[in-house]
């Protein structure tokens, strides 16, 4: 098997030959960090590689190969982790200056553990921008990340860095955390699968507000197999998160979708949510995968419905959110955080006691919005991005989103509008790729399910890998504009 070859095969396969002895993880691990090294310059995507310490686990995940003991499905893989997520030994910077001096973090986050437990190999710290506050990957602290499918453009954010890397062959799996989008956004602008859990399903121990949380933790990865897994792994209670200690975990697969007949499946398309408009080529793209499940027998119906989206609602939890949090820094900070940082904290200033409130009740009215359609369909479907990746200098604060030739409003309301809801309503939804655009970048259709459904909009992703698959395709070492 040819070095390129070993970089793209998915996490599953690797593992197998791992412990069938066909692939040492040494030798693996240090294909990953010549080519990190190599595309380091080019792509930007990791804020650290941790080459000694993989190396000294990578020797030991060898060792236990050699000795027959017990391997977890992730035995000898290597796996990047988002920098707002600890790892023991490093530090964890936020994206942020402010955090560049941190001491390095005295223990693994749960989600860390687990992986290492599984057998993964942790290698490297991933980028985000600042406190993962926008669509794109890029701040004043470490640069700009780019999209190996099109070094001109974003592979989006704020899981840019681990989606980049993954889409290059930088590793097979990325852990990334999603509070808006965060990984379904970079998993549609860099061809991957991306999933976000259901409320409670995957702890997040980390967030300030336990209890009105919305923030999620998920896989990046080129295939739904390795996506399943992954997430398999992470998933279970916690301590520390009161919405994982109550879960009623994953539900079992739904009958109807153990095999390729879908007869009986209902699927509820929803063409556009907050934005004015959906790009060409993605509403064609988002319409072929339609008619592939539709080809093997479910039901497709378009949601005509009005349904408010919240998304001025939304926008006041969040950026009120960030004007709180982050209001300790500016003191000493403001002249070296991302303007954009600044931008939402003003905007979020703004806000009062009133509009707060008001914004929480819009959310629980919204998630019962959607648990009325969940009594007509299995899934929602819907795009992920209104359109593809954007241009690496967008000012996610202040531009349009612009889709064939016409001004949408910024980030949130032009392009990404079909993701922030299932994070407020907290129903799982997964982004998968489903073609290229025009301009030649991968574009996403995202799968909304009901309440612990995970494994069933897994199910349904891989039936449109299967009939569409998407894995095979690679980047060009890497394409400019």
């Amino acid at each position: 098997m040819s070095d390129t070859d070993l970089l793209f095969t998915p996490a599953t396969q690797a593992a197998a030959r791992i412990r069938q002895k066909k692939i040492s993880p040494v030798e693996y691990l240090d294909t990953v960090l010549k080519a990190a090294e190599k595309a380091a310059p080019t792509l930007n995507c990791f804020r650290e590689v941790m080459a000694e310490e993989a190396r000294r686990d990578a020797k030991r995940a060898e060792e236990a190969v050699m000795r027959g003991e017990p391997l977890g499905p992730l035995h000898g893989v290597p796996v990047s982790i988002k920098d707002l997520v600890d790892v023991k030994g490093v530090p964890t910077r936020h994206g942020s200056a402010i955090f560049d001096g941190n001491p390095p973090a005295v223990a693994d986050d749960i989600l860390v553990k687990r992986l290492r437990a599984a057998g993964a190999i942790i290698f490297a710290k991933a980028t985000t921008p600042e406190f993962g506050n926008k669509g794109l990957t890029d701040g004043p602290s470490f640069g700009v990340t780019r999209n190996p499918w099109n070094l001109a453009r974003t592979p989006g954010g704020s899981s840019g860095g681990g989606a980049a890397a993954v889409a290059a062959g930088l590793g097979p799996l990325s852990l990334g955390t999603d509070g808006a989008g965060s990984v379904r956004g970079p998993a549609s602008c860099s061809g991957l699968v991306g999933l976000k859990p259901t409320l409670g399903v995957v702890p997040y121990d980390t967030t300030r507000d336990a209890f009105g949380n919305n923030i999620y933790a998920g896989p990046l990865s080129r295939t739904i197999t390795d996506a399943a897994v992954m997430h398999s792994v992470m998933a279970g209670p916690s301590e520390k998160d009161p919405w994982a200690l109550s879960s009623a975990g994953q539900r079992p697969l739904s009958p109807r979708l153990s095999g390729e007949d879908l007869s009986g499946v209902r699927i509820g398309y929803v063409e556009r949510c907050a934005n004015p408009r959906i790009a060409t080529d993605v509403r064609a793209n988002t319409r072929a995968a339609l008619t592939a499940w539709e080809a093997l027998g479910a039901e497709i119906e378009e949601v005509t419905e009005t349904i408010d989206w919240i998304e001025y609602e939304g926008r006041v939890l969040y950026q009120a959110g960030f004007a709180v949090s982050f209001a300790q820094y500016l003191s000493q900070w403001q002249n070296q955080m991302d303007p954009v940082t600044l931008a939402f904290m003003q905007r979020g200033d703004k806000f009062t006691l009133a509009d707060f409130r008001n914004a929480q009740f819009a959310r629980t009215v919204l998630f019962r919005k959607i648990q009325s359609l969940f009594e007509r369909y299995d899934f929602i479907v819907t795009p992920t991005n209104a359109r593809t990746a954007l241009d690496v200098t967008h000012d996610a604060a202040n531009d349009d989103v612009i889709i064939d030739g016409v001004k949408c409003g910024i980030t949130r309301q032009g392009w990404t509008s079909y993701q922030y809801p299932f994070n407020l309503t907290g129903h799982p939804a997964m982004a998968v790729p489903s073609g290229f655009g025009d301009d030649g970048l991968p574009t996403s259709v995202q799968i909304v399910g009901k309440y612990q459904a995970e494994t069933d909009v897994l199910r349904l992703g891989a039936l449109l890998e299967r009939v569409r698959p998407w894995a095979q395709h690679r980047p060009e070492k890497f394409r400019a504009a």
